[in-house]
């Protein structure tokens, strides 16, 4: 909470906002919510990540973040589920996926709006689910891992499926 610094009405409120979320941590097995971080770039949306994280009773586990609009989405889906040993021709060795690796912590994808589509659908499977399948694997694990995902489009001006991009998206 320390990198929320102000003392601003709306600084206040999203600090309250913060301690809300940290707290809204479930006591049986089911997932925690999911937290969307919406703003324009440059406004601090992986420090309210970073917030929500530490002042939860995850702090102690991983704070993974991801950057989704770097990498094309056959390397993403690799980054983020990782993949078995021989599940394609380069793969000498198993490598732990970044939703794994966040086990018992944190995930952060940033940029989540500029992710495949359908790697948006494999990772709502992980939400509803707590469940992970690396490439090439035949079962899936189990993680305990809450998303904080962030993104500077505005979900009110994205198109909705049936909907065409001309009539929800015009300048």
């Amino acid at each position: 909470m320390e990198a929320l610094v102000g003392e601003s009405p709306q600084m206040r409120a999203l600090r309250e906002l913060v301690r809300a979320v940290a707290q809204s941590e479930p006591t049986d097995a089911s997932p925690a919510p999911p937290v969307l971080v919406q703003g324009e770039t440059g406004t601090g949306k992986e420090l309210v990540a970073r917030a929500c994280h530490f002042a939860s009773a995850r702090a102690a586990g991983p704070f993974i973040e991801v950057n989704c609009a770097a990498l094309p989405s056959n390397l993403m889906e690799d980054e983020l589920f990782g993949h078995e040993k021989g599940a394609f021709t380069d793969a000498r060795t198993r490598k732990v996926g970044l939703i794994e690796a966040a086990d018992g912590g944190t995930l952060f994808p940033d940029e989540i709006g500029e992710l495949d589509i359908t790697l948006q659908a494999k990772l709502l499977r992980v939400l509803e689910d707590l469940k992970v399948r690396p490439i090439g694997a035949v079962a899936d694990r189990r993680v305990n891992v809450r998303v904080v995902a962030a993104t500077h489009r505005d979900r009110r001006a994205m198109p909705r499926p049936g909907a065409s991009a001309a009539t929800c998206c015009t300048a």
